[in-house]
């Protein structure tokens, strides 16, 4: 790839995008520099980001998983409504994480058995795990929650950062290994890419599917307990609306929302974008309303730009030949 059509990369220009914010909101605050704000920049999203890892396989995969914010509250409430019936915390937090995989379980059965939309079946099981997580606590909040569990989501493990952290950064360098440098990251593309040729070549396309989304509910739960121990309580409503940051970080990262296209490292650059943005507009007392229709317009913008840029290199590509 010659000069010129690397500095046409999305990645290059989100990663410009990325400068001209943390540019722009250094300038508006001198604590946006701080080594407080930046920990807290990653600290009070990391669950989002740590789930957009496996979004990410799965919409290049050419699916989408709308219920991943609800796996999240169902798995934290799955783990609080154990603890407050006496289930010792760590068993409490296995149950929360075996709820995940039974949820990811649901999803892959309906969508690679059955060959149901992925887009109705995870609305469904958006709305459908958010009401056994309400059921499970009705309108209560429980807490008190041991030290130790409460300190994974507050105490910082090494340096400034905590558990929640480390993982973030450890899944990163897991998915971006898989996705780049794997058969199943090959597979994916694929699968993403021409479902049919997939299929005529002997992939095994539901097992890939069912991967994908049981993957992407196991590490919601993950994120869902972790996000428990960062609040230090729980209620049958948190984590709503999550998914909305998760899929604009995806498709804002490059990856093509009709599957087949995209890579982690462009997610990382969008990630990093969206916690300096909302960061930025908390500094300067930007409303949390406010802030959600900037994300929205990211999201319709995310999914605009490319393919009118896509358009625009055909059109030229067609006037050459």
């Amino acid at each position: 790839m010659n000069r010129l059509d690397a500095l046409k990369r999305w990645e290059t220009l989100m990663f410009a995008v990325l400068i001209a914010i943390v540019v722009f909101n250094s300038l508006n605050s001198t604590y946006f520099l701080s080594v407080g704000n930046v920990v807290n920049l990653f600290q009070l999203s990391i669950e989002k980001s740590i789930v957009a890892l496996t979004m990410t396989l799965v919409i290049i995969g050419g699916e989408i998983d709308l219920s991943v914010a609800s796996i999240m509250g169902l798995a934290a409430c799955v783990m609080a409504w154990a603890f407050h019936l006496g289930v010792p915390m760590p068993l409490a937090v296995l149950i929360a994480l075996g709820s995940g995989l039974l949820a990811g379980l649901n999803n892959a059965f309906w969508i690679s058995r059955l060959g149901l939309p992925s887009l109705a079946v995870t609305l469904a099981g958006l709305i459908g795990y958010r009401g056994i997580a309400r059921i499970l606590l009705e309108d209560r909040a429980i807490g008190g929650f041991p030290d130790g569990f409460n300190a994974l989501g507050q105490q910082p493990l090494i340096g400034p950062f905590t558990l929640s952290i480390l993982l973030f950064f450890l899944l990163f360098a897991i998915v971006l290994v898989l996705l780049q440098g794997s058969v199943f990251g090959r597979l994916v593309y694929v699968v993403g890419t021409n479902l049919p040729a997939a299929r005529y070549s002997g992939v095994r396309v539901g097992l890939v599917k069912s991967s994908l989304f049981v993957g992407s509910a196991l590490v919601s739960a993950l994120a869902g307990i972790l996000y428990a121990a960062r609040l230090g309580s729980v209620r049958g409503d948190m984590a709503e609306g999550f998914e909305l940051d998760v899929i604009t970080a995806v498709l804002l990262g490059g990856v093509s929302i009709f599957g087949g296209k995209g890579n982690l490292i462009g997610v990382g650059i969008a990630l990093l974008a969206i916690l300096n943005l909302r960061n930025g507009m908390g500094l300067a007392d930007i409303t949390g309303n406010t802030q959600n229709y900037v994300i929205g317009g990211l999201l319709i913008l995310s999914v605009l730009i490319p393919n009118v840029w896509q358009d625009i290199r055909n059109k030229r590509k067609g006037r050459e030949t």
